[in-house]
């Protein structure tokens, strides 16, 4: 399906950073279209939470609601994965997959990180439901239950001690991918923390199973995923994922805090860029974002 006309605003992603977005640029009168694969990263999951007002709602309640706030401001809505994006301001081609393209103004980027999880047995049929990344997200709703904590070479201490205040049953993994300093097992003893050596090799229905065939009994297990910027189809402007620290994984580079990138034109809003937004954080970007687009526009028509 091809869109002749040319829009103010293409949004790539219907997630909360591209929705909210949508709504400040439907509210400003312009004409907007989000182009969307419907593959949230929090599909998984069962709740969302630290939203004000919807807390507890599930990832797809949360999106219809948002969809249809937009929807009330004349934004138009396609389903499809984007292939490339191409051109320059004022005249962006975005390509879908399906051979359809839209023509647009300005290009709003908000389709945030896909997980990478660990090869590990367990883990991908576990994801978002017994096996968690995000101890603010998921913390409350497993509070007192038994939580292991995967360990990798990120800042897996902090992460178990911030997991240690949900529960007091709390195990750390070394996985063969962590050296415990002297001062880092003070601490993990200090909260009661127990500390297992050995390489995991699955995570089943009865626990946490060590290649030795030693099963460790955890209802929950907790770890750093790295993620990775859905962003491939803008290497045709030249704006590529680089790297987070600590091997996190990539993200996309912005200029400033409204999310404007070095390819004038094309703003980006949400975990695509801040790998450490939640929903209400990725939401507020998109508003910050769908301000600083309007103002863009705004300066262009007026020279």
């Amino acid at each position: 399906m091809t869109y002749e006309v040319v829009y103010d605003v293409v949004v790539v992603g219907g997630g909360p950073a591209g929705l909210a977005g949508a709504v400040v640029l439907g509210r400003a009168l312009r004409s907007v279209l989000v182009v969307d694969a419907n593959e949230p990263r929090n599909a998984r999951a069962a709740q969302v939470h630290n939203v004000l007002t919807r807390d507890g709602v599930s990832p797809r309640e949360l999106l219809a609601a948002a969809r249809a706030d937009a929807e009330r401001y004349g934004v138009r809505f396609r389903s499809g994965t984007v292939r490339r994006v191409t051109g320059a301001v004022p005249d962006f081609r975005v390509e879908l997959a399906d051979g359809g393209f839209a023509r647009a103004r300005r290009v709003l980027v908000a389709t945030g990180l896909a997980d990478v999880l660990p090869e590990i047995p367990g883990l991908a049929e576990r994801w978002g439901r017994s096996v968690l990344h995000c101890a603010h997200c998921h913390g409350h709703e497993v509070r007192g239950r038994a939580v292991g904590l995967l360990g990798d070479s990120l800042a897996v201490v902090m992460n178990t001690l911030l997991w240690r205040q949900w529960t007091e049953d709390v195990v750390l993994f070394l996985n063969d991918a962590v050296d415990l300093d002297a001062g880092q097992r003070a601490r993990l003893d200090a909260r009661g923390v127990r500390v297992v050596g050995g390489r995991v090799s699955a995570f089943t229905g009865e626990g946490v199973e060590l290649a030795d065939g030693t099963v460790v009994a955890r209802e929950v297990l907790a770890l750093h995923t790295r993620v990775e910027a859905r962003a491939g189809f803008l290497a045709p402007l030249g704006l590529l994922p680089a790297e987070l620290p600590m091997g996190l994984g990539t993200h996309l580079p912005v200029e400033d805090p409204t999310g404007r990138t070095r390819v004038p034109g094309v703003f980006v809003a949400g975990n695509a860029c801040d790998a450490w937004a939640q929903v209400a954080s990725s939401a507020a970007a998109g508003v910050t974002a769908g301000e600083a687009l309007t103002m863009d526009l705004v300066m262009a028509e007026s020279v």
